[in-house]
């Protein structure tokens, strides 16, 4: 039973989510234009010294906002803005004397959609003359500082070994190499000052990146970096790149900039013409900053139409922590908003910014990114995150805990210093993450009641859409697209998200289960309303259709399709998951806690569920679902789960056509299933539907026949030092925290006096190393010789690695 907060806390998150869904997606009706409304006008051609007239419009956007100025908030004005590229000397920057009311709004619009182009850039005007072996030089301004170059509008690539090679959408930064800095390829390297690693983190949780500061006495490369992962756990072996290194300069589309000497080295692709190309250096980080304060916000201010082009970079400034996600975070993208009221971006496009395209950040509330299309953002697309000094008793780092008996055990946040009330909507969000690792077409961390609603994404280094932490929740996910994601990384989802709130504690069976167990409003401290996803369609190959990880807690997920990757939710409290349809797949419930009021219900699905370390009783609330095969429910029914489940053909309508609606004779439905549309995931504005992708179908695989079933689990157990073992598969590895590529075996059981006992084996643990020699699979450990008295073994327990050691007697008691 819940107790009174509870309750009370999911009756405001249902209310709030009910409101969330009413709002329209759809433009407001155009009004007359008021009486005494101010009209700007800004052209190329125009002169700041002019009236800013349509007949003697201003030069740039800054006179225009300016004179805005004098009428904003009194009368509504609208600085019209015409065709052209607008070279910004510096960021545009809007403070509260900016601001609009509630009837007289500051709206700045492109005359024609797409047409007016704010650049964070300049352009170039070169005189190309050969260097050697197809490369192209040519003298640059004195002090340019080149952080990216634009050939005709398109971004080119840093020399870089190895070579970038786009056919490679899954391999790590399009091309990785284990010796890409080692002291062989380094000895080819005059100087590689100002060279940059970029390098997977060790468990493919995202990214690393360093800048070398110059060479050591032995060869080798020094560098600065590595704080762009809030899980640290060092580089990985393999999944390495570098570039900015002029060595490496032997690819078309590759160049090099020797800022000391102010020349560019360019290697041009096929069809160059050195004479017309237009030529574009990034210098700025942020084209526009909103900059206001909960007490003084910028309100009532929109954009309209503009495309947003040349922002730098910002990886190497991406080292704040977020609370103890895996995350790390730059705060601030092409357009960044702090301390914001009613401001929207509308019908935008977002060309391949170098960080974060849209950052919202600190107190905001009621800002609106719809119609917009981000394409090709070095991180993020959108980017909805609080201050710290808004969440009760913040941590920061995986391994941090607290005493729960001493936290502040008030509900929701501490201060209004975060995102709340906003909403992407009807966007198209693509190619997320080509600089960083660690990035999402949405992410979200301490913020309140965001809605991403008829969004497509695709194209995903890592999520597509990531929920940080628990603080505040409400959100809404509804009739998204999202696939084609974890392109490059490992063990996440198309949506991801982390529970590492107030209560959650890394030792979470020990700490958290005891302390909610007492406390049965302890998850809800910080997940205070119910985060809703809906009515959307989810495919992810690299691991999870949706992945409720760590702690996640205070979900409703219902009405969507996963086509690929399933379910997991990993420990946490208050999830409910009904009426998905779930292809190829079914569900993973990893690491539950006692008592987690977890449901799954009148669900399809295609897979037996992959429990991993779950409690006795787990199946409770896993009920009245449609299996696809008899095999694989009776599996279930001994732990409790499923007892009113049934097993038959779904009926689906259409399936290789994406209709996964159910006939009317389908046995789901006598289950609770209700048939939902399988035509409004997605964009919807029209040019943007028009250019999106949408996932491929993929077919139904046949349940696999009971003999081979058991066949299959006969294989993967075993006993060694007579305790119970198995190996890992599927995507069970992330129960455990590690890699695929690393494994390990499962322990079981151990019973007590036995060997594994004496050794200190627990269930639970899972096997990595016997001394030196790698146990990757169950043949890895059951071929290699008993370990000898002081011997090492590795294991994972609890997500951290330990190290058990052979009694001097052995196993003798």
């Amino acid at each position: 039973m819940k107790s009174p907060l509870v309750v009370r806390l999911l009756a405001v998150a249902s209310l709030a989510t009910s409101a969330l869904f009413a709002q329209p997606t759809s433009a407001p009706a155009q009004r007359p234009d008021p009486v005494g409304a101010v009209h700007l006008h800004v052209a190329p051609s125009g002169d700041d010294r002019a009236p800013g007239t349509s007949s003697q419009p201003f030069a740039t956007l800054g006179a225009a906002r300016d004179a805005a100025r004098r009428s904003a908030g009194r009368q509504p004005v609208t600085v019209h803005v015409a065709d052209g590229v607008y070279y910004l000397p510096s960021t545009l920057v809007f403070g509260p004397e900016d601001s609009g009311g509630p009837a007289a709004p500051v709206v700045y619009r492109a005359d024609n959609e797409g047409r007016a182009i704010l650049s964070g850039g300049l352009r170039l005007d070169l005189r190309w003359r050969p260097f050697r072996d197809g490369i192209l030089q040519a003298s640059t301004p004195a002090g340019l500082a080149l952080d990216q170059l634009f050939v005709n509008g398109e971004r080119q690539i840093m020399a870089r070994y190895p070579n970038f090679d786009p056919a490679l959408t899954t391999a790590a930064y399009q091309g990785f190499a284990a010796d890409a800095f080692s002291t062989e390829r380094t000895a080819r390297w005059a100087d590689p000052t100002g060279g940059f690693i970029h390098a997977m983190h060790s468990a493919r949780w995202g990214g690393y990146h360093y800048r070398i500061t110059g060479k050591n006495t032995d060869g080798s490369v020094a560098y600065e970096g590595g704080w762009q992962n809030n899980r640290q756990m060092g580089m990985h072996a393999r999944f390495r790149m570098v570039d900015n290194i002029r060595e490496e300069l032997d690819a078309p589309g590759e160049w090099f900039h020797d800022a000391t000497a102010s020349v560019l080295y360019f290697m041009p692709p096929p069809g160059f013409d050195a004479a017309s190309a237009v030529i574009e250096a990034v210098q700025l980080r942020h084209v526009v900053e909103l900059r206001g304060s909960a007490h003084a916000p910028v309100r009532h201010v929109a954009f309209e139409g503009f495309v947003f082009r040349h922002a730098a970079r910002t990886f190497m400034d991406n080292r704040e922590p977020l609370l103890r996600s895996d995350w790390t975070i730059y705060r601030g993208g092409a357009v960044t908003a702090e301390g914001v009221e009613d401001v929207r971006l509308l019908d935008c496009v977002f060309d391949q910014p170098g960080g974060n395209a849209v950052v919202v950040t600190g107190y905001a509330r009621r800002v609106l990114v719809r119609g917009c299309h981000i394409r090709d953002p070095g991180a993020s697309g959108v980017v909805f995150v609080g201050l710290p000094s808004a969440v009760r008793d913040p941590l920061f780092e995986y391994k941090q805990t607290q005493d729960l008996a001493k936290i502040d055990r008030t509900p929701g946040p501490r201060s209004d210093d975060y995102p709340a009330e906003s909403a992407v909507e009807d966007c198209l969000i693509t190619g997320v993450g080509r600089v960083e690792r660690q990035a999402a077409g949405v992410q979200i961390s301490m913020s309140a009641r965001i809605r991403v609603a008829d969004t497509s994404i695709y194209d995903c280094s890592r999520a597509g859409l990531n929920v940080g932490d628990g603080t505040w929740g409400g959100h809404v996910i509804e009739r998204c697209d999202v696939f084609d994601t974890v392109l490059e990384t490992h063990d996440h989802g198309s949506f991801n998200s982390w529970g590492r709130d107030r209560y959650w504690s890394s030792k979470h069976r020990d700490v958290s289960e005891p302390a909610v167990k007492a406390d049965p409003a302890l998850p809800f401290l910080d997940a205070v309303e119910t985060t809703v996803i809906r009515h959307s369609r989810w495919r992810c190959d690299h691991g999870w259709a949706i992945d409720l990880d760590d702690g996640s807690s205070n979900y409703d997920i219902h009405h969507n399709l996963l086509l690929a990757g399933g379910l997991k939710l990993r420990e946490g409290y208050r999830r409910r998951a009904w009426n998905n349809v779930i292809i190829n797949n079914g569900l993973h419930p990893h690491v539950w806690f006692d008592g987690s009021d977890d449901h799954f219900y009148a669900n399809i699905v295609m897979a037996a569920h992959a429990p991993v370390r779950l409690p006795k009783g787990w199946g409770v609330g896993v009920d009245r679902n449609l299996f696809d095969s008899p095999a694989d429910l009776e599996k279930h029914r001994a732990s409790g789960a499923d007892p009113r489940s049934v097993a038959g053909d779904p009926r689906f309508l259409d399936p290789a056509a994406g209709d996964f609606r159910v006939a009317k004779d389908s046995p789901a439905l006598a289950l609770g299933f209700e048939n939902f549309p399988m035509d409004v995931f997605g964009v919807k504005k029209p040019s943007l539907r028009a250019i999106a992708r949408t996932p491929v179908i993929p077919p139904l695989i046949a349940p696999p026949a009971p003999a081979a079933t058991a066949a299959v689990l006969a294989e993967r157990r075993a006993v060694w030092l007579d305790a119970s073992v198995r190996a890992l598969s599927g995507e069970e590895f992330s129960a455990f925290g590690v890699s695929r590529e690393s494994g390990g075996v499962q322990v079981l059981t151990v019973p007590s006096g036995s060997p594994g006992a004496r050794l200190g084996l627990r269930p639970g643990d899972l096997i990595q190393r016997i001394g030196e020699r790698p146990v990757v699979t169950l043949d890895d450990l059951l071929g290699a010789p008993v370990p000898a008295p002081g011997g090492r073994i590795h294991v994972i327990r609890d997500q951290q690695p330990r190290v058990l050691t052979v009694p001097s007697n052995g196993f003798h008691p």
